[in-house]
């Protein structure tokens, strides 16, 4: 049996919490929560039916009972989270499920974690998230020339991006199709945050974040978050298209993601036969 902290009582905190509480990850149980917005644990808490999960709003308190209770911590709160806490949590030799991992995109952030994990032993674990192909592109990384990703959004869902705050754009009187952006993911992911994950996981297991090209594209007709993945290289040419339906709580996260968090910390929890990563 593992104890599972958690950080971020979001969409996906809280579908982690209830699938830990429902038991439907195996030999976990939940044992604390963490959120600066009280509320938000609070209504955690009151929906589980495990009564003896602690709710943290001080992250100093929640910090000091992770060392004897935790033996996994999971962040699903935010990449300024990550920024604030993950050195902190490295320290304490504990296995750290991360998903916001648009906070990788900073290159020297990345080697201090990577050395501090190191330093201290501690396994730093990113879901495969909203998209699929993860294990095929690691596979082939080596041999790969380009690689491409297109995301389709209803407008709705980028509302509050960096991008569409400083372009000024009404969301509202996009009617038809469009291209809002075409960069490199190092670009997308501080532009859109909450919205584009799925890029960050792809620059880091394929090429990189100034190699890998990104295209986000806003459609007022869909209702689905789409994720149109192109991979060419010496070892030939990967097409991967992911058509998800987005989290009833939260229209920014797809339920994909929330999914593949919870097949993760279950496979984290499991003993015997794994397959894939």
């Amino acid at each position: 049996m593992k104890n599972i902290s958690i950080i971020g009582c979001g969409a996906i905190g809280t579908d982690l919490a209830l699938a830990i509480d429902k038991e439907n990850i195996k030999n976990a149980k939940l044992v604390s929560v963490f959120d600066s917005q009280k509320e938000k644990g609070e209504g955690l808490v009151k929906r589980l039916k495990n009564k003896s999960v602690t709710n943290y709003t001080d992250f100093k308190n929640f910090y000091g009972s992770l060392k004897n209770e935790a033996d996994v911590i999971v962040e699903c709160a935010s990449q300024q989270a990550v920024k604030n806490y993950l050195f902190d949590l490295l320290k304490l030799n504990k296995e750290i499920l991360l998903m916001s991992v648009g906070a990788l995109v900073d290159k020297k952030f990345l080697s201090n974690i990577e050395l501090s994990a190191k330093e201290h032993k501690s396994t730093i674990h990113i879901p495969s998230g909203a998209i699929a192909g993860i294990d095929a592109i690691k596979s082939v990384k080596k041999d790969i020339k380009t690689i491409n990703l297109t995301t389709t959004k209803n407008p709705q869902s980028l509302s509050g991006a960096p991008f569409i705050v400083n372009n000024k754009i009404d969301i509202k009187k996009i009617k038809n199709r469009k291209v809002l952006f075409s960069g490199t993911a190092d670009q997308a992911v501080k532009l859109f945050p909450a919205n584009i994950n799925v890029a960050a996981i792809l620059s880091l297991s394929g090429i990189g974040f100034k190699k890998t090209t990104v295209n986000i594209v806003a459609d007022p007709k869909i209702k689905i978050n789409q994720h149109e993945i192109n991979v060419k290289g010496d070892f030939g040419e990967l097409l991967v298209t992911i058509k998800n339906k987005p989290s009833k709580s939260n229209p920014k996260t797809s339920h994909l993601a929330i999914l593949s968090a919870i097949e993760y910390l279950d496979g984290l929890c499991r003993d015997g036969i794994k397959i894939g990563t």
